[in-house]
This record gives C-alpha cells, structure tokens and sequence, in this order.
C-alpha cells in the first residue's frame, strides 16, 4: 500500500478519534459551584436540585434532556425565613448556613423539593404541581433533619433517612406536616461509615440519599477517612427498616456524595460532586454497571474523564448569563441566574428606575463589603472566566462605596469609594482573611468600567482586578487575589455587584450591564 495513502489515511485517523472525543461529555460536568446535588427523571426530562444556602432566592431547580446540559428553571424558595440571620441585620449573617443538602422527589404528580437549616431550626418540605413554573407550597416542622434523604414508599407512606453515622429512619405525617406519632422511628445504621474504616477511621458519615432499583433499597453515603479521600458507601438492604449491609462504591479523585439516575435507554449513571477550591464543589457523572445486586461506580474503580454522553454546550446561559438589566415592567424579574447575598430589602434595588441600568440604593450604614445588603450575585466558572460590568456614579455620596467584587470570606474587589468632594478608584484584597487597600487611584469621571479575571485551572485558584476609563482600554489594579475555598462561607467564588454607605444612605449606583465569558485575556 502506497506509504503516503498510509500517511494520510493515519492523520485522517486521529482527526475522526479527536472530532469523536470533543463530542463526548467531558468530567466535570459542570465546572461551577453546583454541591449536594440531588436528581430525578421524569419521562426524557432530568430535574436536579442544588444547595446555595445563605443566598435568596434559594434551593436553585435544574433542568436537563442528556445529563450534561443544565439550565436554572426556577428555586424552591425565595425566602427561607425572614430573622436577623437571613435578613443581614443587627450584626448577624448566616455565611456558610442558611439552607443545605436538599433531596428531590416526584410522587403522583407533585414534585417535592425537601431540605433543612440550622438558620431557621426546622425542615423545609416545598411542592408543586408544575415544577417550571411553580407555584411552590411550603410545609416546615422542627426539628431540622441533617442531611435527610425524603423518600415515598410504594405503599404511599412518606419517609427520612438523615443523620450523619448513625443514620436514622422516620416515617412521616399524611400531610408531611412533621413526624408521625407511633410511626417508624428507629436507628437503620449504627455506623454507615463502618465499610471505610478499613483505610482509616472517618468523622463523616452523612449526605444519606436513598433509591429503589430491582426491589432492593440503597443507600448512599459520603465517608471521609483519615489521611484518605472523600469516599462514596452504599448500603442495600430488601426493608427500609433494614438489615443493611454495605460496601465502598467509590474512592477516586475524592468525588462523591450524590446517587443514582437511570436512562430512558437503560444505562445507569451516579451524580457525585468534588471539592475543587475556590471554584467550589462541582459535579461529575460516573458510568454504573450492575453486579449481583450491586451498582458498581465507574470504570475499574476510576472516575472516567470522558462519558459515552452528548457534549457541554457550556454554562452560559443555562447556569450563568449576562444582563444588560433591559426591562420594561417593574414587576420584570432578574434572571433566575442572579442570587441575592441574604435577603434583599426590595425597597433598595431597582432595574426601571432608570431604562437598562440596575439601581443599587443604600439604605442603612455598613461597615463592610461582607455586611453590605442587597449584593447581587452570579456564580464564578471554571476552568476561567471573566466578568465584566460598567458603573455610573453620578449619585453616589459621601462614603458610598460601590463596585464589582469576588465573594468568599477572602473576598477580592474594585470599587469607587467616595469622601466628601472626592472619589477614588481602590482594589480591596483580602487573601489573608483581612481586608487590604492594595491600591487607590484619583477618580473624576461619572462612568468606570470594572472587570474581574479567573483562573481556577489545575486549582490555582487566582483573580486579577482591572478598571477602565472608557471601556477598550483596561489597566491592572491592585495585587492578585489568591482566592481560598473557606469553610466559614462554605461556598465557590462569585462575581458580586454592590453598593453600601458607610457615613450617609440615599446614594445610588447604577450598573449598565454584567457580561461573563469563559475566557481570560491572559493566561499566567
């Protein structure tokens, strides 16, 4: 055979096994902060619910038809509770609180979204007809039920497992009022991290999600055993009331926590997520076979980095958008992609007071970019992204502190402060837990241009701060952010719109536009 057909037959080859592989699914699934993450089918469509705990509204409700593509529909809440905590107020916050590990359902028509909080001491059961378009009921009772998993028996009858190593099995009220009176309360497992204990004892044993296949329950749990990784257990047993036995699932990369999802065509795959730093805790898919009864996690015991699944068309819009905040109704909602820091006081934000702007009012006297109300937030994206807003300061006043930040307890931001008669443009970084000035520069324009670049690639986790005068040209300010996944906020990076008074309220800001993109300019 001719050497050169050989040639290029051969390149010819690895283009059609490279076209073959950029259409495939690529793990993770989703590269943003999308944790406890819980999932259903309904029909051809998959429904996931997530946890955003301190951010209003909360419980965000996902959408896909392949597993891959995801876009907010919706959340379970706008309010979780209306106290000190979740209203920002008196000193106190709820950073890292508020709502956590969700479990959703579909049972006879309804859909049902349950989860709890130490913010409000009670577990939260939401339902709805129509889960795209609500309108969402809610039933709360106490106490809170850490980490519960809410499942409907064939019988009809409501249940929880939750708890964290001993895990605990409750039947609920008709209503899911509460718990039953003399119905099903006992102790399923004594230790569900009992199987992992071989690589090391483990403090955590919870994230229970529970599922029926082939007429055996199992049970899904996360274990952390020391000196290991996170690790997935799952138990089985033919009686909710048990006997459980169980066995490690998973233990690679440190992906787990999450469970099962079937496929209209048959397959099976497990929804897992990973600690990833400053991004936050994000979602992988792993490929399930079953043998003698058991679901077997990925593939030879790995996380597959590539899935037999259609391809990212990627998380803009479906999971981060841009807004030129265009309205026209008063009434005209944020899209579902924005989340309040807390609750926000809806006197103080507006975006038809003027035509395409978002109006950020100051209110009350802050101390902080951390204790500021009515921070519009959006979620960061890896592997980078880059977001980008324009601000009009025109009605600022004296303190009035305005501008473009990166979330977390290590919090990095841009901003126009003004004092008295003057205004400069500062970066404020916080990498070491403290606010630092790292730059302050003479500002005497109305109009400035704020952009955050970030580069989560390989973990390495850092953001640069740049303004511009007229929106084409772009200056450096400031020093890199080293960004820090912290347990006090528990929550990835993201990019924040603010406007606070430390001396007089009254002052507005007005935000022409937020645009985010998968890119940075420079990759360092």
């Amino acid at each position: 055979m001719n050497k050169n057909f050989l040639l290029v037959f051969g390149a010819l080859v690895c283009c059609l096994n490279l076209f073959a592989q950029t259409n495939q699914a690529i793990n993770p699934v989703i590269h943003a902060d999308v944790p406890d993450l819980s999932m259903i089918r309904v029909g051809n469509n998959y429904y996931m619910s997530s946890t955003t705990m301190h951010m209003s509204p909360g419980v965000p409700i996902m959408k896909s038809t392949d597993l891959v593509n995801w876009k907010l529909i919706g959340y379970a809440y706008d309010t979780l509770v209306s106290n000190d905590e979740m209203n920002l107020v008196n000193g106190k916050s709820t950073y890292g609180r508020g709502s956590w590990a969700s479990s959703i359902r579909y049972h006879k028509g309804t859909y049902y979204v349950s989860t709890f909080a130490a913010t409000s001491g009670k577990t939260h059961i939401y339902s709805t007809k129509n889960i795209e378009k609500g309108p969402w009921k809610a039933i709360t009772f106490k106490p809170d039920l850490h980490d519960h998993s809410l499942y409907f028996d064939d019988d009809g009858k409501a249940y929880m497992i939750y708890g964290n190593r001993k895990l605990t099995l409750v039947e609920l009220k008709d209503d899911l009022s509460g718990i039953k009176e003399n119905g099903i309360k006992q102790v399923i497992i004594e230790d569900a991290t009992q199987p992992s204990q071989s690589v090391g004892q483990s403090g955590l044993g919870e994230g229970s999600q529970l599922f029926k296949a082939n007429g055996m329950f199992y049970l899904f749990n996360i274990t952390w055993p020391r000196g290991g990784m996170r690790t997935v257990v799952i138990h089985r047993a033919k009686k909710l009331t048990g006997p459980w036995e169980g066995k490690i699932a998973l233990q690679d990369l440190g992906v787990a926590q999450g469970g099962l999802i079937d496929m209209p065509d048959g397959r099976w795959f497990s929804y897992l997520f990973r600690d990833y730093g400053a991004v936050g805790r994000i979602p992988y898919l792993v490929p399930v076979k079953w043998e003698d009864g058991w679901p077997v996690l990925g593939e030879n015991g790995k996380v597959p980095l590539t899935l037999n699944l259609p391809a990212s068309k990627g998380l803009i819009p479906g999971i981060v958008v841009s807004d030129e905040f265009n309205r026209i109704k008063a009434e005209a909602a944020l899209p579902l992609a924005w989340q309040w820091n807390h609750n926000p006081d809806n006197r103080f934000w507006s975006v038809t007071a003027r035509k395409g702007f978002l109006r950020l009012t100051t209110g009350r006297v802050d101390t902080s970019f951390l204790s500021a109300r009515n921070t519009l937030t959006q979620r960061t994206i890896g592997p980078v992204c880059t977001g980008v807003t324009a601000l009009d300061v025109s009605n600022m006043k004296d303190g009035n502190v305005a501008g473009f930040g990166l979330l977390q307890k290590n919090y990095g931001l841009v901003a126009v402060k003004v004092t008295g008669g003057t205004k400069v443009i500062v970066m404020i970084n916080a990498s070491t837990g403290k606010p630092v000035e790292a730059e302050s520069i003479p500002f005497n324009q109305t109009t400035v241009h704020f952009k955050a670049e970030c580069n989560f690639t390989d973990r390495k986790d850092v953001a640069d701060f740049f303004y511009s005068l007229d929106g084409r040209t772009w200056k450096r300010i400031g020093t890199q952010l080293k960004m820090a996944y912290t347990l006090p906020h528990f929550m990835g990076y993201r990019f924040a719109l603010f406007n606070y008074a430390t001396k007089h309220v009254g002052g507005s800001a007005d935000f022409d536009y937020f645009r985010i993109s998968d890119t940075i300019s420079k990759s360092e």
